[in-house]
């Protein structure tokens, strides 16, 4: 099946010094005074997470917390725990930009301002709280938040481009990082709201938590509830550390939010699009579609496409008795837009891997010195997320379409609108507009999401990419197609059930799951009942194959 997976401490150096002794238990405090977070805590490690119940994820090198594995931290609860080696790599990167911080040279964000602030240079006192509370005045969204997956998601990401060392934070801070993991404890971090040049709203609200402010998501009322932090972490022994030298602008940098959301999009897009295919053949055999669409050589040229089609006659099964000479077009081009989605899809994850692999700090340790980059600048993911938008909206229209001719007795032989009274009871017709409407407002979501920059910050940043929103308009373009999806499965079944013969092997499971979940009975009911469970079968993973082939999941 194309596309798977359901599934050192530094010392405190010149820079490090405390203010006067008066401001320490006042806000000083309560912002982070400026030092390292400190070493992993004792009882980090694998066998503590063991203790724990938690799935370790052992980390040596940063390319081992990849694609799969952060898929894994956020979906199935893993958590890395850091080796010996790499920690002792960070401490080295760390100590070396202590000493650069050493020597009293402007560096960005660090001894001066931030934006149009930049060219302010910080006292020693401002400087000692500044990393602290880079993290405060910046966290100005709100609600909706993020769901649990995808801020671990975006916690994990953030802990991969810390392992690479260009921030050079301290071993300490990754470690707190890993602990959020393993604790489980999810920030409210707003869903919208991203109208910077990177994510500084966003990742303030994340790492806010870091320094005793903001909130979590409640897990006692299923995260639909936020509470302080500041207790919660006090609880699980997290405590507030503060951040260190550099360790409050290095939590801001980069887009580690949209890379983590394209990751998850990007395998959600695939897990659908199993569901889309399985779908597709189900209804290509209920009206006996001629298979020549989907003969091999029709794939020349495109591998991807050859394997979709082999699926596709794999499910469908042969048909030696065509009802007709040609099906409709959206039948026709089943493969073709999934072979598409899934290319946008794979064309993503290949964004996603540049930002994981990429420098995406600023200022970053680069070439022995502190370097600026445009690492925040996330148009790669920006681009590759409004192109995985628009092929979802496309196959959310040609379901739409299919949807439409399965209500057509001249198409399918089945009775109008696949009720056995027509004319007294309407059938599915009302399913159809539904499908419609989802089909129409996932259209607007394909203005891309990367076009129209608007100046901020006095003019100092004068372009965004918003690949933020861009990940928002993914999972609503997913929504929608699942949704439209749900429309066109709920058909689907009723044409089965009306045609009254057996369906082929490789749809037969997913035909009985939907026995499952819909009642029995071929007369008009209130069907808006019938798509909602449906949709959330579609979430949960359906049988996308023959039996023993297992169900598509998030």
């Amino acid at each position: 099946m194309p596309g798977r997976r359901p599934r050192h401490p530094a010392g405190r150096g010149a820079r490090g010094r405390r203010g006067p002794r008066g401001r320490r238990g006042g806000r000083a405090l309560l912002l982070g005074r400026l030092r390292d977070a400190g070493a992993p805590p004792p009882d980090g490690g694998a066998r503590a997470c063991q203790d724990r119940g938690v799935r370790p994820l052992a980390v040596d090198d940063p390319e081992d917390l990849d694609r799969e594995a952060l898929l894994s931290v956020a979906l199935d609860g893993r958590v890395p725990v850091l080796g010996e080696r790499l920690l002792d790599g960070l401490a080295q990167r760390r100590a070396e930009v202590l000493a650069i911080l050493a020597r009293g040279r402007p560096v960005y964000g660090v001894s001066t301002g931030m934006g149009a602030q930049s060219g302010v240079r910080l006292s020693a006192e401002e400087e000692a709280e500044h990393q602290g509370r880079l993290l405060v005045g910046r966290a100005a969204g709100g609600p909706p938040w993020l769901d649990r997956a995808e801020v671990r998601a975006l916690v994990a990401v953030r802990l991969r481009t810390f392992l690479s060392g260009d921030a050079a934070v301290s071993p300490g801070l990754c470690a707190r990082l890993a602990g959020l993991l393993e604790h489980d404890v999810a920030p409210a971090v707003p869903r919208h709201g991203s109208g910077s040049a990177g994510e500084i709203v966003p990742l303030a609200h994340a790492f806010q938590v870091l320094v005793g402010l903001g909130a979590v998501l409640d897990r006692g009322t299923g995260d639909r509830t936020v509470r302080l932090a500041a207790p919660v972490l006090g609880a699980l022994g997290l405590g507030r550390a503060g951040v260190g030298p550099k360790e409050g602008i290095a939590l801001l940098a980069g887009v580690p939010g949209a890379t983590a959301l394209a990751l998850l999009r990007a395998h959600e897009a695939r897990t659908l699009l199993q569901h889309a295919l399985a779908v597709a053949a189900a209804g290509i055999a209920v009206v006996r579609a001629p298979r020549d669409p989907y003969h091999p050589l029709a794939a020349r040229g495109d591998d991807l496409l050859a394997d979709v089609l082999e699926h596709l006659r794999d499910l469908a099964g042969p048909e030696p008795a065509p009802r007709s000479v040609q099906a409709p077009v959206s039948f026709r081009v089943a493969g073709a837009v999934a072979a598409h989605a899934l290319r946008a899809a794979g064309a993503l994850e290949g964004a996603v891997d540049r930002a994981l692999d990429g420098v995406t700090d600023s200022p970053a340790h680069l070439d022995g010195g502190l370097v600026g980059t445009a690492g925040f600048h996330g148009v790669d993911l920006a681009g590759h997320l409004d192109a995985l938008v628009a092929a979802l909206v496309h196959a959310a229209e040609v379901s739409v379409a299919r949807l439409h001719r399965l209500l057509d007795e001249e198409v399918t032989g089945l009775p109008r609108q696949l009720t056995e009274r027509p004319g007294p009871e309407c059938g599915l017709v009302a399913v159809h507009k539904r499908a419609v409407a989802a089909a129409h407002a996932a259209r607007r979501l394909a203005l891309p999401a990367a076009l129209g920059p608007v100046e901020t910050s006095g003019g100092q940043e004068d372009v965004q990419s918003f690949a933020w929103e861009a990940a928002e308009q993914a999972r609503l373009a997913l929504e929608a197609l699942r949704e439209v999806l749900a429309c066109e499965l709920l058909a689907v079944h009723r044409a089965w059930l009306l045609a009254r013969r057996p369906p082929p092997a490789g749809v037969a499971p997913l035909l009985r799951a939907v026995d499952l979940r819909v009642p029995a009975g071929l007369g008009d009911r209130p069907f808006g009942a019938d798509v909602e469970e449906l949709r959330a079968a579609l979430r949960e993973g359906l049988p996308t194959g023959p039996a023993g082939a297992g169900a598509a999941r998030r």
